[in-house]
């Protein structure tokens, strides 16, 4: 047994190598895959420590039920059972040794195992950090796809493989993290999600009178005065002593007849003023991001509608790279996927094999994704863009740099002042909001440290197929390119004149459903100068 243990020990620790700790899981569903044999491991070891368990109350039950019958007859004929003297010894015997030894099983803890595992573990395990940000990612989602809380507690997402569902406990813990937020909105969703199964019947551990005490809380602060009212005193009927819930009560009758006197010194009636007030529509906080509401239609399938003539003008072709003599006789497959600003993808650019090598060269190098900082000109985290990524370059793996050697044949483009060719892995909700990838000019010192001038094109593989969500959306335009495993996309950042091109601002939709790989190439000015001159005009 101590041999097994220590041997758990050991493949634990080669499970988790150290550079786990912490590393943002939330932010990679890559990385978040190794928490799944990680756990699988953790369950291996409790069954471990409960087969130890059950061996040793077997060895009490048996010492138990020969000692009863023992004592049974014993007890019957004290005297003539003594009488006997291998009684006698063995009575000796066992009060001086056996208990003893008993004893000593009993106090043998059988968890030390187990509880090893669990020391060597806990280090690499999600901190709270990890689960606000999933819990946050879940909002997202229920935002941007205009889920229910009952759809998403429920599991019905599309394209789902293993349906899974929301307990009382699980949406109560996501109104608790929205309320710390100060998100009433969503606080009052999931609180009510949590009472609803409650009030189905559904067994938890939370129980409603927390689940009132925040919901009544997180209404009042939306303006709904007279729901906030009728559910505190739902809560002081399960619980009078609350004493919280009893000063709110007193607080929101105060108001109420506060608001009461004051309609009466105005012109409007009582009638109309309930009438305001329950037509008052709740929403979700918006943060400064203009184009919200168009990103998020883009991201749902909805939106703007290339007219039928401009679609007419999109072709799909055989395409040889301008000539370049490795595609004349083998040219590649390329699709029109919009107009203005062009944007083209190649179909079967990159092989199944070709993936799997750039995926194992990133993984153990993925690191939470990070935005230049317009103030600084340096590289920082955002809470806009949920991945982690890694940077590649050619010199490391013929791979890598076949893959580079490819775009430059088929963009025309010199790809040695590019950047190194970054590979991304979207977390739970991964997104990436609207952004230029371009630096513009009140941005001079976006990329002064590489010397390689402005970026001036953007080629985009998709490494994965995504269930659902996932798509690149251009919210200037109306665009929307969904991901494909194996294909790439590829558009224009800055016109010929070098100014840049503002209708290519562009974001990474929240994923659903799946998982979500990419990597990117982005292409400097430089080495630029005589494949794709300066034109006169400052738009073309």
């Amino acid at each position: 047994m101590a041999s097994v243990k220590i041997w758990s020990i050991l493949v634990l620790s080669f499970l988790l190598p150290h550079s786990y700790a912490h590393m943002d899981f939330f932010t990679s569903i890559g990385h978040m895959t190794d928490l799944i044999n990680t756990e699988k491991d953790l369950v291996t070891s409790l069954k471990d420590y409960i087969k130890a368990e059950e061996s040793k109350l077997e060895q009490i039950k048996k010492w138990a039920e020969k000692l009863d019958q023992l004592t049974d007859t014993a007890t019957k004929d004290p005297e003539g059972f003594l009488g006997h003297p291998v009684n006698a010894f063995k009575l000796m015997k066992r009060l001086n040794t056996e208990w003893g030894e008993l004893e000593n099983l009993v106090l043998k803890d059988m968890s030390d195992g187990f509880i090893s595992n669990m020391t060597i573990q806990r280090q690499y395990f999600p901190n709270d950090e990890d689960q606000a940000g999933a819990a946050k990612a879940l909002l997202r989602l229920q935002d941007t796809y205009n889920l229910d809380t009952d759809t998403l507690s429920r599991g019905n997402l599309p394209g789902v493989k293993h349906k899974s569902f929301l307990t009382a406990e699980d949406c109560f813990e996501l109104g608790k993290i929205a309320y710390t937020e100060a998100d009433y909105y969503h606080t009052e969703l999931w609180m009510e999600q949590a009472l609803k199964q409650l009030d189905d019947g559904e067994m938890s551990t939370v129980d409603t009178v927390s689940i009132l005490d925040y919901l009544s809380y997180a209404v009042y602060q939306q303006g709904d005065l007279d729901k906030a009212m009728m559910l505190t005193k739902r809560l002081l009927e399960l619980d009078p002593e609350h004493q919280r819930a009893n000063g709110n009560l007193k607080y929101f009758e105060y108001i109420m007849s506060k608001e009461k006197e004051a309609n009466k010194s105005t012109t409007k009636t009582d009638s109309q003023t309930d009438k305001e007030t329950k037509t008052k529509k709740k929403e979700p906080s918006k943060d400064y991001l203009p184009e919200r509401q168009k990103y998020e239609m883009l991201c749902r399938g909805e939106g703007l509608k290339m007219t039928p003539r401009r679609q007419k003008k999109l072709f799909c072709r055989y395409y040889d790279g301008n000539q370049n003599p490795k595609y004349i006789l083998g040219p590649v497959k390329q699709e029109d996927e919009w107009d203005k600003p062009r944007i083209v993808r190649f179909l079967e650019i990159i092989s199944d094999e070709e993936i799997e090598t750039v995926k194992e060269l990133a993984k153990p190098r993925l690191s939470r994704a990070t935005v230049h900082d317009p103030q600084t000109g340096k590289l920082t985290t955002a809470h806009y863009r949920v991945s982690k990524s890694a940077w590649l370059s050619g010199y490391e793996s013929p791979v890598v740099s076949r893959i580079n050697l490819r775009i430059q044949d088929l963009t025309g483009l010199d790809v040695s002042t590019a950047e190194e060719l970054q590979v991304a892995n979207y977390g739970v909700g991964g997104q990436y909001e609207p952004h230029f990838d371009f630096g513009r000019k009140d941005e001079p010192d976006a990329f002064k440290e590489l010397g390689t001038g402005n970026r001036i094109a953007t080629w985009l593989f998709y490494m994965s197929d995504v269930s659902a969500g996932g798509a690149t959306v251009f919210p200037e335009v109306g665009a929307s390119v969904w991901p494909k495993k194996g294909t790439a996309v590829f558009w224009y950042n800055l016109f010929p004149s070098g100014e840049g091109d503002y209708s290519t601002r562009h974001a990474a939709c929240p994923v659903l459903v799946g998982n979500k790989w990419v990597s990117n190439k982005w292409i400097h000015e430089r080495g630029q100068e005589f494949r794709r001159p300066c034109t006169l005009s400052e738009l073309e």
